[in-house]
């Protein structure tokens, strides 16, 4: 059984749509996959509608959070997408999106790039703007190579010449807010350090004492070693330990399934899930 728990589509930042994702998750032979756009549901009807047989969607997203000055990303799975208090805060991030990205088109262009947000916006194709869709523009004005080398120091990076910070959740609210919609959290890349600063290992603990589910751990950004130390953490911390492509379409390398997780974790974040359940395809448009 292979099983996929974090991806994007055009909702947010990935390539694909999400009719296009599922079935490229079916033609990838997954037998699960999350649809985990940043801080939005709105791609979940359409890749439930083309959700091919054979296929299990679990609903989900991805939600911007920041401890201590440090920006972290948190999953959240199979939670009730109309509670209203988790439903607000994800607007609050969601609605800071745009002002954000015209701020960083502002500095980009006192740097003498010439990016412009109607570029930015056709590159978003209607999904929620982040700072990919302008790392973007960056790879196609031939400022930067690829979208990675648009998230340093010289550009995108937190702190970086053109970036610019966002409403971000308080990790510790933000669980809490997922817990009460009925949702599992899982906390996205932990150790992803090229990204920039990392939360430490004393601040996972206590998101797992305030319920965290669990852990990252198999991600293209961990290296075996990491990957060998955040296991361990999750085992001292009763936490789970989930393996994800992350996968962005085009956007990055990265193929749907190339990690995966455990089809025993899997099944113990659905038996904590109580907000909404794993959809099976029955044969999609």
């Amino acid at each position: 059984m292979r099983i996929d728990l974090h991806t994007h589509s055009t909702a947010s930042d990935g390539t694909d749509t999400p009719a296009e994702l599922v079935r490229n998750a079916a033609a990838a032979g997954l037998d699960v996959v999350a649809l985990t756009d940043h801080d939005t549901t709105r791609g979940h009807a359409e890749a439930l509608a083309a959700l091919p047989s054979g296929l299990t969607l679990v609903t989900g997203a991805e939600l911007s959070c920041r401890i201590d000055g440090v920006s972290m990303h948190l999953l959240a799975y199979l939670f009730d997408p109309e509670e209203p208090a988790l439903l607000a805060e994800r607007e609050l991030v969601r609605d800071d999106r745009v002002p954000r990205a015209k701020a960083m088109i502002a500095k980009l262009n006192e740097l003498g790039v010439p990016v412009t947000w109607d570029q930015v916006a056709r590159i978003a194709r209607g999904g929620s703007v982040g700072r990919p869709h302008v790392a973007s523009a960056l790879v196609e004005l031939g400022v930067v190579r690829s979208v990675d080398e648009a998230f340093t120091g010289n550009w995108l990076a937190d702190g970086g010449r053109a970036h610019v910070g966002k409403h971000e959740t308080d990790p510790f609210e933000a669980i809490r807010l997922v817990k009460a919609a009925g949702g599992v959290t899982v906390f996205a890349h932990p150790a992803a350090s090229k990204r920039g600063h990392t939360v430490p290992e004393s601040a996972i603990a206590d998101m797992a004492a305030a319920g965290l589910d669990g852990i990252e751990v198999d991600h293209m950004d961990h290296d075996p070693d990491t990957r060998a130390r955040l296991r361990g953490l999750a085992g001292e911390l009763n936490l789970l330990a989930t393996g994800s492509s992350d996968y962005h379409g085009t956007r990055k390398t990265v193929a749907l399934g190339e990690y995966a997780t455990d089809p025993e974790v899997y099944g113990e974040i659905t038996r904590r899930a109580t907000g909404a359940f794993p959809v099976p395809g029955a044969g999609g448009a």
